[in-house]
């Protein structure tokens, strides 16, 4: 098996249709690259002509004048609201220990090649949903944490009320309110996603803290992609008024609920439950949606938004977080992190 660089055309021509986040494609990528100064590495493993496993890192070399001081690798960049990026494992057999044995060797390139094991060096990668086994990194001294996201199941759902069906009764009952209100929800563009971003800035703000990415990246982020990667949904009353949005984003198996979402009520009900009905019920009957199985909540780890997002009974699906670990790097971590939120 050998591990090879690739180029963005490359990535794109042997990337697999499923089992991937919607921040591997290729042009997710790309613009990826032109928002962090970090360099985008990407690798890829063969055998023989065929990719069996592929990863994205970001490199950032850091200096004084011409003197080296360290470097950060990451997967995803930070600050740019990726969810999850990381390595993908794709054997052309079934068996476990062909799986095993080039998920340690894409394992090994990272630690060895960009040497991510030496005290001067930060590292930290967010796993995909698919990708289960980060035991190389943890045998390599990596810090591996699990975290959490709920994704709804819509396998087999033919229309709304069985997408609903597990939904808590207070949610369906909302959901179900939208059908008498003169509320209404549409797909619109990437002026009204950043209105939702508006939205979201300002939740934010409530809470202390910075966006999880630029306005510009939004924008050329939702241009680079094609139209079926993205839906912008947007509630509006009878006269037009903007209530409230969510950025939907696509990958072939999952749909993501992104960005906004911020509370918002008409006639006592919530918008954004009428937001998430319409959103799913394009998901189970719109004919370009059907490779869709899955409505990621992106995000079960904090307490106070989890008591909402477990109405809609979606599973709980784990993905690892992989990082330095240490004293020094948790001091450099600290310290990282402080200086990318002046930044924001």
């Amino acid at each position: 098996m050998e591990i090879e660089r690739l180029d963005l055309e490359e990535w794109g021509d042997v990337l697999p249709r499923s089992g991937v986040e919607v921040f591997h494609d290729p042009d997710a990528l790309a613009v990826l690259d032109r928002h962090t100064d970090a360099e985008l590495r990407l690798y890829g493993a063969y055998k023989g002509q065929q990719a069996v496993g592929l990863l994205p890192v970001f490199v950032d070399e850091k200096s004084v004048g011409e003197k080296p001081i360290g470097r950060t690798v990451f997967s995803p960049p930070v600050s740019l609201g990726v969810p999850r990026l990381g390595p993908i494992v794709t054997p052309n057999s079934p068996k476990r220990r062909k799986r095993e044995r080039i998920n340690s060797r894409l394992a090994e390139t990272v630690v060895d090649e960009l040497e991510v094991d030496r005290r001067s060096t930060l590292f930290r990668m967010t796993c995909p949903l698919g990708y289960a086994d980060p035991r190389p990194y943890g045998w390599n001294d990596f810090a591996v944490t699990p975290e959490f996201t709920y994704v709804v199941d819509l396998e087999g759902c033919t229309d709304l009320e069985d997408a609903m069906a597990g939904f808590s009764k207070s949610l369906r009952n909302e959901m179900r309110r939208y059908d008498d209100l003169d509320l209404s929800i549409e797909t619109e563009g990437i002026e009204s996603a950043l209105r939702i971003y508006d939205d979201v800035v300002a939740q934010y703000e409530e809470y202390g803290d910075t966006a999880p990415m630029s306005r510009l990246f939004l924008r050329d982020l939702l241009s680079a992609l094609d139209d079926d990667r993205w839906r912008v949904y947007v509630a509006r009353t009878p006269d037009g008024t903007y209530k409230s949005g969510i950025v939907t984003l696509f990958s072939d198996d999952l749909a993501y609920y992104w960005q906004g979402g911020v509370t918002a009520s008409y006639e006592n009900v919530s918008v954004n439950n009428l937001l998430h009905r319409v959103i799913l019920e394009d998901l189970v009957t719109d004919p370009d949606l059907e490779s869709v199985t899955g409505y990621d909540l992106v995000g079960a780890n904090t307490e106070r938004l989890c008591e909402y997002k477990g109405k809609f009974n979606g599973d709980l699906r784990p993905y690892y977080v992989i990082e330095s670990s240490g004293l020094e790097m948790t001091l450099a971590k600290s310290a990282y992190r402080r200086v990318v939120g002046s930044l924001k």
